[in-house]
């Protein structure tokens, strides 16, 4: 069995810029999710909520942003996210730590 690659293996760009750019309006929103720094380069995987069966679903990695003032936040961008209720989990099979709702037109902002 092969492990899932890395965030930093997998887009070893992501993180380097300071913002990030949405797209949102009428039924899409997105999802920013600050994250413990212990998950840095992690993956989280998104998917309706209550859907337990394994597939592919939208994830993104935890990556190291400089605030304003100058520390070091660690995040997730989820964007381009239809409205609807998700779990997020880390690949490839960590439980589901976080249920959001989405709205459409709305950036949804959790903590992990």
């Amino acid at each position: 069995m092969t492990r899932p690659l890395t965030n930093a293996e997998e887009n070893p760009h992501a993180g380097r810029g300071s913002s990030v750019l949405l797209d949102i309006g009428d039924d899409i929103g997105a999802i920013v999710v600050t994250a413990p720094a212990e998950l840095y380069d992690a993956e989280i995987v998104r998917r309706p909520a209550g859907e337990h069966r394994h597939g592919h679903f939208p994830h993104v990695g935890v990556v190291q942003r400089s605030a304003p003032d100058g520390h070091t936040i660690h995040s997730a961008v989820f964007f381009d996210v239809p409205e609807g209720r998700y779990d997020l989990a880390v690949l490839p099979d960590g439980p589901v730590r976080l249920t959001v709702n989405v709205s459409g037109g709305r950036v949804t902002e959790v903590s992990w």
